[in-house]
């Protein structure tokens, strides 16, 4: 791993968030985002501006537009539902929205930081139309389990076609 920089192998940006990114988080909670994720806002996007919340271990970033649609949906969804509710208390009420400064970092919130677990080192991890934050610890200890887990779920996305 590149501290500050590229874990793994990365493509032009394409439209897309891809790759992994080691970064530091600072003493007041700001993450360095990849400048690459930021072109990707810019261009595909048109700002600089994400939606920030949890999800799982992690903390999950995006696009304006992208979370928008998340919105759209789940406000269809029918709210009597107690797994609509939960689903809106732990995912859409914990969503902040994170400007960036000018040094193309994000001020991630205390309970975000806390949720999340993050400490010093995070990993930034594309996801196509979104990327996640991760503690580093945790970010090794899932891999670990995905990687026992890989032939599992290799066997799931050959059934879906890929």
């Amino acid at each position: 791993m590149v501290k500050g920089g590229k874990m793994g192998q990365s493509f032009p940006h394409r439209g897309a968030f891809r790759g992994r990114y080691l970064h530091s988080l600072d003493g007041k909670g700001r993450l360095s985002i990849p400048s690459s994720f930021r072109e990707v806002l810019r261009q595909k996007y048109g700002e600089e501006r994400v939606m920030l919340t949890s999800l799982g271990k992690s903390l999950v970033a995006y696009p304006l537009s992208e979370w928008l649609i998340i919105e759209e949906k789940v406000s269809k969804l029918p709210q009597i539902k107690p797994e609509v509710r939960k689903f809106q208390l732990l995912f859409i009420s914990g969503a902040v929205e994170c400007d960036f400064d000018k040094q193309g970092r994000i001020l991630i919130p205390p309970a975000l930081r806390e949720h999340a677990g993050l400490q010093k080192e995070a990993v930034i991890a594309g996801m196509l139309n979104k990327f996640e934050i991760w503690d580093k610890g945790r970010w090794e200890e899932e891999m670990k389990t995905l990687t026992e887990n890989f032939e599992e779920i290799s066997t799931v996305l050959a059934d879906l076609g890929i």
